[in-house]
């Protein structure tokens, strides 16, 4: 079976734990993951100064296209950043019409709103940006730490990108491969 492919588009001022812990955990489970930066291959600027160097440009990534799930991080910056591509909504939309997982955590989600993807389904994000994503009621709101509905799996914050990136695993590849990369984590 061919591994399951991730694309992790990183934005400049992303949120680096909810960049980084996902593309660890699911390295960890055996997926081949690309960040992608948005703007270039050149090290993006995260929203506490770290700085972390994309695999690929989000345009060079592309090419690697299809992907199981595609993931936006959050971080204010960076979600609106992610809200002003066309580049993100083309790949968006794309996944969404095959049917394709799409992860957004923190204020990613806010993203979905701004390219119209997958309304009336529940999710979750940051408490920060749930008013801007209940803009026009589009959404079902919910305050779990991970939502999943349909092809949308909606987290809500730094504290919760373990569980967020686990649950991409669980989603993709089984609970039982989420468990074996979880368990020497200690959790």
């Amino acid at each position: 079976m061919a591994a399951k492919k991730a694309l992790v588009i990183l934005a400049k001022g992303a949120e680096e734990m909810e960049t980084v812990i996902p593309v660890d955990l699911m390295r960890r489970a055996g997926m081949k993951v690309i960040v992608a930066g948005l703007s270039g291959k050149d090290p993006v600027q995260c929203s506490r100064d770290v700085l972390i160097c994309p695999d690929a440009s989000l345009e060079d990534a592309t090419k690697e296209a299809p992907y199981d799930v595609i993931v936006l991080p959050g971080g204010n910056l960076g979600a609106q950043n992610l809200r002003e591509s066309p580049q993100v909504k083309t790949l968006l939309k794309e996944q969404e019409k095959r049917k394709g997982l799409i992860a957004a955590i923190c204020a990613g989600p806010t993203a979905l709103l701004a390219h119209e993807i997958s309304f009336g389904s529940k999710v979750t994000t940051h408490p920060g940006a749930k008013d801007k994503m209940m803009d026009g009621n589009h959404y079902t709101y919910t305050e779990n730490r991970v939502e999943k509905d349909g092809i949308i799996l909606t987290s809500r914050g730094p504290g919760t990108s373990f569980e967020f990136g686990l649950a991409i695993i669980a989603e993709l590849m089984g609970k039982e491969v989420a468990d074996q990369v979880k368990a020497p984590l200690i959790l």
